[in-house]
């Protein structure tokens, strides 16, 4: 009716809100663990964090906001043992360019969208060397950050079929309450 304040949403609203609001940051952050264990391949958590960040970051950029991908950076920083700050600040320079490009990218075919996060990838992987060169004060070998570019460029289909799934089951959920 007009003019009638609607009733406050109960706690388990509340609770439903607040976890489809954690859910990228808490996935992501799971998912990098998984990648961490005894894979073999060191470029594996990052080619986790990047393509979850950059899908979240355009397609639900308010559940996934800057304090996230910081503690999403930090957290990658950890588990690689990379110099901290680099995976925080090339995943913040990511999610930063992801939203600002965000209302251009929602609208266009899987396939442009994936050769951008290939310039992503690349980009962030880039990034990431000269950062762990500079902070550590030694030119590290390159073959590793060409595989991770490749890696994570490669790994982002699966990704974004599954992620996709996830976020269209978050918008009916929101749809009908």
């Amino acid at each position: 009716m007009v003019g009638r304040p609607e009733p406050s949403p109960g706690l388990l609203r509340r609770l439903d809100d607040l976890a489809r609001a954690a859910l990228p940051a808490f996935t992501t952050a799971f998912l990098m663990v998984l990648a961490a264990g005894p894979t073999g391949i060191p470029a594996l958590v990052a080619a986790t964090a990047l393509p979850c960040v950059v899908f979240w970051s355009i397609f639900r950029p308010a559940a996934m906001a800057p304090p996230a991908v910081f503690l999403i950076g930090l957290l990658q920083d950890l588990l690689t043992l990379a110099p901290l700050g680099t995976g925080v600040v090339t995943l913040l320079v990511a999610h930063g360019l992801a939203v600002s490009w965000r209302r251009f990218l929602a609208r266009q075919s899987f396939l442009f969208v994936w050769l951008c996060f290939c310039g992503f990838a690349a980009g962030t992987a880039g990034f990431g060397f000269v950062l762990t060169a500079v902070l550590n004060w030694l030119v590290p070998p390159f073959p590793p950050a060409l595989h991770q570019a490749a890696l994570t460029a490669g790994l982002y289909p699966a990704f974004a079929f599954v992620l996709s799934r996830i976020h269209a089951l978050m918008v009916r959920a929101e749809e009908t309450t």
